[in-house]
């Protein structure tokens, strides 16, 4: 993963610890139901696997994944249960 992409993932989860907000000014962000690891991105017709990777931020995990082509980050925090 390009160092960029993961800045821009660090950047949105440690906003997303500390507020609890899935928001980014540049970036936009969404929030998946707790415990997803993949999702498909649909562009068009088209749809494309996005695996998220495991990030631990504020005692928290949380799956993050950065699509370039979209400028999309996805989030989906680890469920207690």
């Amino acid at each position: 993963m390009p160092s960029e992409d993961k800045q821009i993932i660090l950047r949105v989860l440690e906003n997303y610890t500390r507020t609890g907000s899935a928001s980014d000014e540049q970036v936009k962000v969404v929030s998946l139901p707790d415990n997803k690891t993949s999702f498909v991105e649909q562009t068009g017709q088209d749809g494309r696997s996005i695996m998220l990777d495991e990030y631990h931020s504020d005692g928290k995990v949380i799956w993050a994944a950065y699509s370039s082509r979209s400028q999309t980050v996805y989030l989906s925090a680890k469920s207690s249960r």
